[in-house]
């Protein structure tokens, strides 16, 4: 489902976005490039927007940053991305909120001469952009499906899914990728449907919100009480659904599987609330980014394609079968902070 804003709130979102670039002119050679994340509030996005401007502080170059208002918000990514090309960005970086919705808006910056590049989203189609810096998100499934079978060793299993929302390629990929983990029938990464073996006794979206995230557990308990494996979006959404269970006195029972490797959520992995999780490198995405649009700048010349920037399986305790990294390396590492 993509959410839309009202007139009103398209309004206060262009007007934000406005005053954010404000004193947008530039000094003349300044290469000027824009971030556009799905949320402000997400830690993933938080992050990224931190490695950003540290990449362009470093190098001389101006960074102007924008966000949806929440995830699924294309009409605020659209303004966003019209007004940093205004004040004169030659490079867009972009998490696309719906990945389909985006891509007109998308074909004119290019169509300008502005290079645009994903960030950790792809669109739909892949080709809608000019690169895509991302996790492999079926990889990153697919370690954590390996780790709850393991970790279940044969017994029988009751699953919900806690997913995005409906037909955004990072949803599908990651719940396809951790059933075909688990050994289960699924999908294969280029589809952007949700598989659903008969394991599979509830799935909601949570749209990577903790608040959602519990909500979503919370009716799924209610449906099936006796669920004992939860695979997550994301790690908002796993803490969402710990407290869901704890709630319901079921937290020792059910193992949480998720991806993300936030240092707020290998702390969780820690505390034992979520087993496993898929560690991505959101300060890696931003910085290559950020290069290449320097790059571009200087020589005209544009990345293409498809850039995997790394996933690693953290885990407080280690199963036979399964490579992964403990906790202390995941907190060292979360989201490329060294």
């Amino acid at each position: 489902m993509t959410h839309r804003l009202a007139p009103t709130a398209l309004r206060a979102t262009a007007l934000a976005t406005l005053c954010m670039l404000a004193g947008g002119a530039h000094a003349a050679g300044e290469v000027v490039i824009g971030l556009i994340t799905k949320t402000e509030t997400n830690p993933f996005f938080v992050k990224m927007k931190e490695g950003a401007t540290a990449a362009a502080t470093a190098k001389g170059a101006k960074l102007l940053s924008g966000a949806g208002k929440t995830d699924g918000d294309n009409a605020g990514q659209v303004t966003a991305m019209e007004n940093m090309i205004a004040a004169g960005a030659k490079t867009i970086l972009i998490t696309p909120s719906d990945s389909k919705a985006i891509i007109p808006a998308i074909k004119k910056a290019r169509d300008k001469g502005v290079m645009v590049i994903a960030l950790d989203s792809p669109t739909d189609p892949v080709e809608g952009t000019d690169a895509l810096f991302a996790t492999d998100n079926y990889k990153a499934g697919v370690l954590i499906g390996q780790y709850a079978k393991a970790s279940l060793a044969g017994k029988p299993v009751k699953i919900a899914t806690l997913d995005l929302f409906p037909g955004h390629p990072v949803g599908a990929q990651r719940h396809n990728g951790f059933l075909q983990g688990y050994g289960l029938p699924s999908l294969d990464a280029k589809s952007n449907e949700l598989a659903k073996p008969a394991e599979v006794v509830c799935m909601a979206d949570s749209f990577g919100d903790r608040a959602k995230g519990q909500t979503a557990m919370e009716n799924c308990l209610q449906k099936n009480p006796d669920i004992n494996l939860v695979y997550t979006i994301n790690e908002p959404a796993a803490a969402g659904a710990f407290n869901a269970l704890q709630k319901a006195g079921k937290d020792k029972n059910v193992l949480i599987v998720s991806v993300d490797g936030g240092c707020d959520g290998v702390k969780d992995v820690a505390a034992g609330k979520i087993a496993a999780t898929s560690q991505q490198y959101p300060l890696k995405m931003a910085a290559m980014g950020v290069d290449a649009g320097i790059e571009y700048a200087k020589s005209g010349k544009k990345v293409a394609g498809y850039t995997d920037t790394g996933v690693t399986l953290i885990a407080n305790k280690a199963v036979a079968g399964v490579d992964s990294k403990d906790t202390k390396t995941g907190m060292d590492l979360c989201w490329g902070k060294k």
